[in-house]
């Protein structure tokens, strides 16, 4: 999450509420040139595809964005161990991440 927020920040992104809680969603409800934003963040483990969502579960999010009049994002955040991309990420290892910005959810 702190890699997508400051990447929001950076953009003029405004932050109205952030959601760090597990299974909650939008992760962050932003403004910017004074329209609602709904982003939601997701990590993925190598060798999985970070841009790759799941197009159900998104169209729920832009569905409840859409009563708000607000526009919706993903932001996948890939992560592999830097060491050796075979393990798994720990808080006590090096990693690469591979972010590549939001994605935002059309009709």
């Amino acid at each position: 999450m702190n890699i997508v927020g400051e990447d929001l920040e950076k953009n003029g992104f405004e932050f109205m509420a952030v959601n760090s809680q597990l299974k909650k969603d939008p992760q962050f409800v932003c403004l910017k040139d004074k329209k609602l934003h709904f982003i939601i963040v997701k990590a993925v483990p190598y060798p999985e595809d970070p841009k790759a969502y799941d197009v159900v579960f998104m169209e729920t999010i832009r569905a409840h964005a859409v009563k708000f009049k607000a526009r919706t994002y993903y932001a996948g955040v890939g992560l592999a161990n830097a060491s050796d991309y075979d393990k798994p990420v720990s808080k006590n290892d090096n990693y690469i991440v591979n972010y590549n910005g939001i994605i935002e959810i059309k009709d």
